[in-house]
């Protein structure tokens, strides 16, 4: 018998500026597959991610939400594991690129890099605001975009056509915190050289991808590669580069893939290891699984930067195709584009594992998530053809009988036998990543198992055959059992239950050969239900509704003038104050409540603005940018009791994100008065 394998394998890392949806599931599921059935099979496999977390995207975000990016991050953190944990994905360690070990291992990899004379410097033109005193990073830049035409783009990319450009390309480009048009200034860049290594990653990757993977990539390989710019100057979350007296911060797609080591490291050091004793150990295999989008990074740039710093490289790079959604890429429009929080709300994880498994391949091809054929196939299979083995053996023996299996007649052992001999034949589907194959090798032998069952009908010879009957459940019994082992890479929890029926431990490969006979069960437990198609057009909706919230928001902020909350200014005319009446069910949607002023400070930048923490009741806290500074100073605001209108839907400001309204009446300037409540007023209380 061989000994067990060792196996470090990795995911890509999920930004920590976005929730994880359905195709981010694809890749972590189809890893979770894998790794558990090494597991099974007795390996030694740690299954490795964390967080990203560094990038001008996640500053941005904090500075919108009034928070800092380490609050974001953690926020993101609690979110993602939370996502993962529910759908059943186990890692090993799951950690954060934001981590003294990542710092000291990018700080390390940057030295070997100086050392081996494989960085330059040069001086770039970059967009420099002279209102902020700053260079902008892309995401500070916003104007037309120069491909499409459409307003309000960011510096880097395209919302609505996709193209990516430098932000100097852009037509009307304007800083977005202050509005002001930038100017290009010189700014030296340091670049890592990247056609060092040309010659190396000629041989490497079509040593470490799959040959379609390969073919393309090196087609990057037809002229010298361009050197990357490893460095983003401040304002910026990450690490700063050693030597630039704090100016100038590593590019997060330079931190974010050396997160699969200092991860690594984190699991190590719980257990008394190095880094070394798991990444450098030779009889160790390495794996990255990633999505084709980003192929490029982990199939030349981590490769150079590995063989740079004198670390080993993975084995090899598994590449996996996109998710469509009813045949087209996923819509925010239509609903498709949907939160994995927002497919738990309706739906049974057990389920989208269970239909990933039947479509994911080791090829780089897109699978699609039809979501009418997701609830034929569940329903047919997983609950009509797989389940139904175990609830009609189970409780008919149970219930029918005296709960106890006997050994099965000549014609099931031999269907035993047959179900027994395609382990090596699952296995092999299993290793090679091609769980569709497996699952149509399972399905087959339930077919069979279903199939003699019916021809056998215990049912009906329950009274007239004890023996004969028992004989046949016991059979039943025994496939269905074999069945869920076959699925536990897959169904985990599922295969739990089926171990608890039938009085046993936690499955290994190797159960496989055993046969249970003169054996006792436990009470039969509903295993899986049937899916419901109206929770799937509830999830569909849901999905729906809050991406067109999300755009609408995006809509109003890049559009609307910055203002406070309370806007009262005393030159309105009267025609320019004149409102549509409403109806008092109108009225009735405010909710008002009593807030307490927590925080409050002046916001230097800005004539008339506050920024207030508000506490609105059961701990909960929301930033309020209020246009009250010229009638209070912050100190006259703290602890005080005041009105909040607390379902006003969050504006993004230039300042910060406003999530509700403090009341105020008066003419304006110094002409305002906060309406507040009584010293004995309960914060949280609503008024009406």
């Amino acid at each position: 018998m061989s000994s067990p394998r060792k196996i470090l394998m990795t995911c890509a890392l999920p930004y920590a500026n976005g929730y994880i949806h359905l195709g981010h599931l694809v890749e972590y599921l189809q890893a979770d597959f894998w790794a558990r059935f090494q597991s099974m099979r007795g390996n030694e496999c740690i299954y490795i991610c964390a967080d990203d977390t560094h990038g001008t995207p996640i500053m941005v975000k904090a500075r919108e939400l009034g928070i800092t990016p380490e609050q974001l991050i953690a926020q993101s953190f609690k979110e993602h594991t939370a996502d993962f944990a529910d759908f059943q994905i186990e890692f090993s360690h799951y950690g954060s690129t934001n981590s003294p070990e990542n710092k000291s291992l990018i700080e390390f990899f940057y030295q070997k890099m100086v050392e081996g004379g494989h960085t330059r410097t040069q001086a770039i033109k970059q967009l420099y605001c002279n209102h902020d005193k700053m260079f902008l990073p892309d995401r500070f830049v916003k104007g037309t975009c120069p491909k499409c035409g459409s307003k309000d783009q960011y510096g880097d990319s395209c919302d609505v056509c996709g193209s990516t450009y430098s932000p100097s390309d852009m037509k009307d480009v304007q800083c977005s915190m202050c509005g002001s048009t930038p100017v290009l200034k010189d700014s030296e860049s340091i670049f890592f050289k990247l056609n060092d290594f040309k010659k190396y990653l000629e041989e490497w990757i079509p040593q470490h991808c799959a040959p379609e993977v390969s073919k393309k990539m090196l087609e990057w390989f037809n002229e010298d590669l361009h050197d990357l710019d490893i460095s983003r100057d401040e304002p910026y979350f990450g690490f700063p580069i050693p030597g630039t007296n704090g100016k100038k911060f590593f590019y997060v797609w330079v931190d974010a893939p050396m997160g699969y080591m200092s991860a690594t490291e984190q699991w190590a050091k719980a257990r008394g290891k190095t880094l070394k004793d798991i990444w450098q150990d030779p009889n160790r295999e390495v794996y990255h699984f990633i999505g084709k989008d980003i192929a490029r990074f982990h199939t030349i740039f981590w490769p150079a930067f590995l063989k740079a710093a004198e670390f080993r490289s993975p084995d090899q790079v598994f590449v996996h195709g996109h998710l469509m959604v009813n045949g087209e890429k996923m819509s925010k429009s239509k609903g498709t584009f949907i939160a994995a929080r927002t497919y738990l709300n309706h739906l049974n994880p057990e389920h989208l594992r269970y239909y990933y498994s039947t479509k994911l391949s080791s090829s780089v091809d897109d699978i699609d998530l039809n979501l009418e054929d997701f609830v034929n196939r569940v329903n047919s299979e997983l609950v009509g053809k797989i389940t139904n083995l175990g609830s009609r053996g189970g409780q008919m023996l149970k219930k029918k009988m005296d709960g106890v299996m006997s050994t099965p007649d000549a014609e099931g052992q031999k269907l035993i036998s047959h179900a027994q001999g395609k382990a090596d034949v699952i296995a092999e589907h299993y290793e090679n990543r091609d769980f569709a194959k497996a699952l149509t090798e399972i399905r087959s032998l339930a077919d069979d198992a279903n199939k003699y069952f019916d021809e056998k009908a215990p049912w009906k010879t329950l009274e007239a055959d004890a023996v004969g009957t028992k004989q046949v459940i016991t059979t039943t019994l025994n496939i269905f059992r074999m069945l869920a082992i076959y699925l536990k890479p897959v169904l985990p929890h599922y295969t739990a239950k089926v171990a608890a029926l039938l009085g046993e431990k936690d499955y290994m490969w190797s159960d496989l050969n055993t046969v249970l006979t003169n054996r006792s069960i436990n009470d039969y437990e509903h295993l899986a239900t049937r899916v419901e198609g109206d929770k799937v057009k509830a999830m569909v909706e849901e999905s729906r509704q809050i991406n067109e919230a999300i755009q609408a928001a995006k809509k109003a902020t890049s559009t609307a003038p910055t203002k406070a909350a309370v806007d009262t200014k005393a030159d309105k005319s009267a025609e320019a104050l004149a409102k549509e009446e409403i109806e008092f069910a109108d009225f009735e949607k405010v909710e008002l409540r009593i807030g307490q002023v927590v925080e409050a400070e002046e916001i230097k930048e800005a004539d008339k603005l506050l920024r207030l923490k508000v506490d609105i009741g059961n701990g909960e806290i929301r930033q309020i940018i209020a246009g009250i500074k010229s009638a209070y100073s912050p100190e006259k605001l703290l602890g005080r009791k005041l009105l909040v209108c607390v379902n006003l839907k969050p504006r993004k400001m230039k300042f910060g994100m406003s999530e509700g309204m403090v009341l105020a009446a008066g003419s304006g300037g110094s002409d305002l008065f906060v309406l507040s409540a009584d010293e004995g007023a309960q914060v949280g209380q609503r008024v009406k």
